[in-house]
């Protein structure tokens, strides 16, 4: 079994051991944080919002075209196409040659 003074001394270690942990993590979060902001110093963030913009426009755009490319590829496309062809070479979609109306 432990004794008192024996889980004393286990807590005190154990809690000078996690307050150095914590004071090393914070240490290192503050490097890293000043690290960023020189990093990002001379940055003009209007010319960045305005990036981001554009680049969410074009990403719109080229999603749209390969919806676009991918729909032309379509097995129903491609059935609609046959259907058609066939209809083309039956001559059912040849226009009526006789005069219509008066």
């Amino acid at each position: 079994m432990i004794s008192n003074t024996n889980m004393n001394q286990v807590l005190l270690y154990a809690s000078i051991i996690l307050a150095s942990l914590s004071f090393f993590l914070c240490v290192y979060a503050c490097v890293r944080v000043g690290k960023l902001l020189n990093s990002v110093k001379g940055l003009e963030w209007d010319t960045v919002a305005t990036l981001t913009g554009d680049i969410g426009t074009i990403k719109k755009s080229i999603q749209t075209l390969n919806n676009r490319i991918n729909g032309l590829n379509s097995p129903k496309l491609n059935d609609e196409l046959l259907h058609y062809a066939i209809k083309q070479q039956n001559g059912a979609m040849h226009p009526p040659t006789e005069k219509l109306g008066g």
